[in-house]
C-alpha cells in the first residue's frame, strides 16, 4: 500500500503557502540584501552553513555523484569567507560538503593571485553485485580454495562463494595556480592539476564459449601542468601556453582464473591489458586583433604530441599455444600521434544592425606509430592469422559563414552555411563532405507575442565506399557505416512566447529532425526525432510565484540487415519516447521572514526494439525508466544575519532492462555475471541546518 503521494504533498504546500500569503502584509524591501554582490568592505565577512541530514535507504543510483548512497545520518557544511585588507590584499575560502569541494585564494589586486582547490566526486554504479573471485581491487582475480570448475548451472559452488561488492569510482582533484602581473599588459600563470581515479569497474573476459564478468581495479593518476603568458592592449590580446598531461595506471593488466571447465584446453588463466600509461604535450597560441572599429580578427593554433610506450603483455597464458604462437615483433607499441589544430575567425559589423562572422578551422591527427605484423590468438584457445596494426589518420577542414540582422520591432534574421571536409586513411571511405545551410527568423507580433523559427538542411557525400581489407573476416561490401554513408538531414524548430495575462507568461516549442540514408542497403536507413514542449510562469501574487514545464520527445530509426550479403532481408526498428514534467512553487510569508518552496519532477522513458525478418516480427521486451522527485524547502530568518533551513526530498526510481533483470550469476550456464539488476529505489532525504552571515 502506498502512503505517500507527491502531488498531494505539493498541493498541500501550495494551499498552506497561499493561506500564509493572504495573512502577510505587503512585501517590505527595506531590509533586502544582495547575497552575491562583491564584498567591498575591509575585514572578514562571509557565510557559514552547518546542518544534519538523514537518508532513509541505501541506493547507488540515488547517491551517484552526491555520495548519499548509504542509509543513515550525515553531517553537512559549507562556507564562503572573504577577507579584504589594506592596499588591495584579499583572501577567500569556499567549502561545500555536498559536492566535496574546498578552495582558497589569496592575492594582491593587480599583482598576484594564488589559488588552491580540492574536489572529490563519487560515481556510484552498482551496490548489488556478487562475485566468487578473490582479490577484488587488485590486478589478479583468483578463486576460493576447492572451487569446482564447472558451468554456472552445474557443480560451480556459487551458493557458498559469492560475496557482495560495490562497484563505483571516486575522482579526486587537486589543483593549484599562481598568476602574477608584469606591468599593466602582461599576466603570467602557472597551474598544476592532479586527478586521481580510484575504485572498481566492470569488464568481461571469455574463453571461446564461456564468459565471466570481472571487476577490474581503477587506480589511475593524471598530472597536468600549464604555463602561460597573456598580453592585453587596446587592440591586441594574445596568449602563449605550454601544456603537459601525464597519465599513470598502477595496474597495467588484469589476470583472472577461469571458473569454467577447461576441457583440456589449458585455459586455466586469462589476461587482458588495462589503460596504458601515456603522455601528451601541447603548445598553444591565441590572438585577437581589432583591425578596424567594426572588424575584428582572432585565431588560435595548437601543436601536440601523444606518446605511449608501455611494454606488451604475453601473447597468451595458454602453455599449449605459447611455444607455437610466435614472438611479438616489438617489446612495446612505440606509439606516437602528432596533432594540429588551427582556427581563424573574422567578425565584421558594417552597421549597428548587421553582423557577419566567418571562420575556418583545420584539425589533423597524424598517427606516426609504425606498422608491424602481429601473431594473433583467439579466445586464448586458437592460433589466428597474423595481423597488421592500422594507424588511423584523419584531416578535417571546416568553413563557416553566418550573418545576423536586427531590425525594428524585435525583428531578427540570421542565416549561415557550413562545409566540413574530412579525409581519412585506412578506413572504408577516404573523403566525406558535409554541407549545410540554416536560417532563423525572430519577430514580435503585437506587444505580447514573440516568435522564433529555424530551419536547416544538410547533405553528406563521400568519395566512394570501399571494403576494409584489414578486417578478418571481411565485412559485407554492401554495409554502410552511418558516420561515413551518404546522408540528407532536415531540421526545423519553432518557439512562441506569450504574455497571456498580467503576471502570466507562456512558452511553447516544437522541433523535428529527419535523417535519410538513401544509398544505404545494409546499415542505418533512416532516423527521425520529434520534440514538443511548453513552459509557464505565473506571479499569483507579490508573495507567490508558480512555474511549470512539459517536454515530450519521440526518436525512431530503421536499420537494414542482410543474411545473403547482397540486399537487406531483415530490419531492426528502434523507438524511444521520453516525457518530462515539472512544477515549482515559491512563496514568501510572515513579512518575508519565511521562504517556502516546492519542486516536483516526473520523468519517464520507454525504449522498444523489434526485429522484422520478413514474416513474423520479433519484439524485444520494453526497457523503461521512471522517476518522481519532490523537493520541499523552507528558510526562516531568526535575525538579520541568521537563518534556519529545512528540506525534505522524496525520490522514487524504477527501471526495467531485459539485459539485466533476472540475470543472476547462475542464470546462464556459460555466463558468470555479477548479477546486477536494473536500479530500483524509494528514498526520503531530510535536511536541517543553520546559516550565519557575518
Amino acid at each position: 500500500m502506498r502512503t505517500f503521494s507527491p502531488l498531494k504533498l505539493l498541493a498541500a504546500l501550495g494551499a498552506l503557502s497561499l493561506v500564509a500569503g493572504q495573512a502577510a502584509a505587503a512585501v517590505d524591501t527595506s531590509e533586502w540584501k544582495c547575497e552575491t554582490c562583491p564584498f567591498d568592505k575591509a575585514g572578514v565577512s562571509g557565510t557559514v552553513d552547518v546542518g544534519v541530514g538523514n537518508v532513509s535507504d541505501k541506493s547507488a543510483k540515488f547517491g551517484d555523484y552526491n555520495g548519499l548512497d548509504r542509509k543513515g545520518a550525515y553531517v553537512s557544511g559549507g562556507a564562503d569567507v572573504r577577507y579584504g585588507g589594506a592596499n588591495g590584499f584579499y583572501g577567500l575560502v569556499k567549502a561545500d560538503s555536498t559536492v566535496g569541494a574546498l578552495k582558497g585564494e589569496v592575492g594582491q589586486e593587480g599583482q598576484y593571485a594564488l589559488r588552491l582547490g580540492y574536489q572529490s566526486i563519487p560515481h556510484r554504479l552498482v551496490d548489488d553485485a556478487l562475485t566468487p573471485f578473490q582479490g577484488v581491487g587488485s590486478g589478479t582475480l583468483g578463486l576460493p580454495a576447492g572451487f569446482t570448475r564447472a558451468s554456472t548451472t552445474g557443480a560451480m559452488p556459487l551458493g557458498t562463494t559469492l560475496q557482495s561488492v560495490d562497484i563505483g569510482l571516486t575522482r579526486s582533484r587537486f589543483d593549484a595556480s599562481l598568476s602574477f602581473d608584469m606591468g599593466e599588459r602582461w599576466t603570467n600563470r602557472i597551474s598544476v592539476r592532479r586527478d586521481v581515479r580510484d575504485g572498481l569497474q566492470r569488464m568481461a573476459g571469455s574463453f571461446f564459449a564461456t564468459s565471466s564478468q570481472l571487476l577490474a581495479p581503477v587506480d589511475q593518476v593524471t598530472n597536468q601542468i600549464e604555463v602561460s603568458t597573456n598580453y592585453i592592449a587596446a587592440k591586441l590580446q594574445a596568449s602563449l601556453a605550454y601544456q603537459i598531461s601525464n597519465f599513470r595506471n598502477e595496474n597495467t593488466s588484469l589476470t583472472w582464473a577461469n571458473p569454467f571447465n577447461e576441457n583440456a584446453s589449458n585455459t586455466a588463466r586469462g589476461q587482458m591489458a588495462l589503460a596504458p600509461d601515456n603522455q601528451f604535450h601541447q603548445l598553444l597560441g591565441t590572438a585577437s586583433y581589432q583591425l578596424q572599429p567594426n572588424l575584428r580578427a582572432s585565431g588560435d593554433v595548437a601543436l601536440g604530441r601523444l606518446t605511449q610506450d608501455v611494454g606488451y603483455l604475453a601473447l597468451t597464458l595458454n602453455p599449449s599455444l605459447a611455444g607455437s604462437a610466435g614472438a611479438l615483433p616489438e617489446a612495446s607499441l612505440h606509439g606516437k600521434v602528432e596533432t594540429f589544430t588551427g582556427n581563424g575567425r573574422l567578425q565584421y559589423s558594417p552597421t549597428d544592425r548587421i553582423r557577419v562572422n566567418a571562420s575556418y578551422s583545420r584539425d589533423v591527427r597524424d598517427n606516426r606509430t609504425g606498422q608491424d605484423l602481429y601473431p594473433s590468438v583467439a579466445a586464448d584457445m586458437f592460433l589466428g592469422a597474423a595481423r597488421l596494426n592500422q594507424p588511423f589518420i584523419f584531416k578535417q577542414d571546416r568553413l563557416k559563414v553566418s550573418a545576423d540582422y536586427r531590425g525594428a520591432d524585435g525583428l531578427k534574421v540570421s542565416a549561415g552555411a557550413e562545409e566540413n571536409d574530412v579525409e581519412r586513411a585506412r578506413q572504408d571511405v577516404v573523403h566525406t563532405r558535409d554541407t549545410s545551410a540554416w536560417a532563423r527568423l525572430g519577430l514580435r507580433i503585437g506587444k505580447d507575442i514573440s516568435l522564433s523559427i529555424k530551419a536547416s538542411h544538410a547533405e553528406r557525400s563521400n568519395s566512394g565506399y570501399g571494403t576494409a581489407t584489414w578486417v578478418t573476416p571481411a565485412e559485407s561490401p554492401w554495409m554502410r557505416k552511418f558516420n561515413l554513408a551518404d546522408r540528407r538531414r532536415d531540421t526545423a524548430s519553432i518557439r512562441a512566447d506569450m504574455n497571456v495575462a498580467e503576471g502570466i507568461a507562456l512558452g511553447v516549442h516544437a522541433s523535428s529532425s529527419e535523417d535519410r540514408y538513401s544509398n544505404t542497403t545494409v546499415g542505418l536507413k533512416d532516423g527521425r526525432s520529434n520534440s514538443y514542449g511548453a513552459d509557464v510562469s505565473a506571479a499569483i501574487s507579490d508573495e507567490t510565484q508558480l512555474r511549470g514545464y512539459a517536454q515530450l520527445e519521440d526518436i525512431r530509426s530503421t536499420q537494414g540487415g542482410s543474411s545473403v550479403a547482397r540486399q537487406a532481408d531483415w530490419w531492426v526498428r528502434n523507438s524511444d519516447k521520453v516525457e518530462v514534467y515539472g512544477l515549482g512553487l515559491k512563496h514568501s510569508a510572515m513579512k518575508g521572514k519565511l521562504e517556502l518552496g516546492a519542486d516536483y519532477t516526473h520523468t519517464r522513458s520507454h525504449s522498444d526494439v523489434s526485429v522484422d525478418p520478413g514474416f513474423i516480427v520479433q519484439q524485444f521486451p520494453t526497457n523503461s525508466t521512471s522517476m518522481d522527485s519532490l523537493k520541499l524547502q523552507g528558510t526562516y530568518r531568526l535575525q538579520d544575519n541568521m537563518w534556519l533551513t529545512a528540506g525534505l526530498q522524496y525520490e522514487e526510481y524504477k527501471a526495467r532492462d531485459w539485459a539485466l533483470d533476472g540475470i543472476l550469476p547462475a542464470t546462464v550456464a556459460n555466463l558468470l555475471t555479477v548479477g546486477a539488476q536494473a536500479p530500483q529505489y524509494r528514498v526520503y532525504l531530510l535536511r536541517l541546518g543553520m546559516r550565519y552571515r557575518f
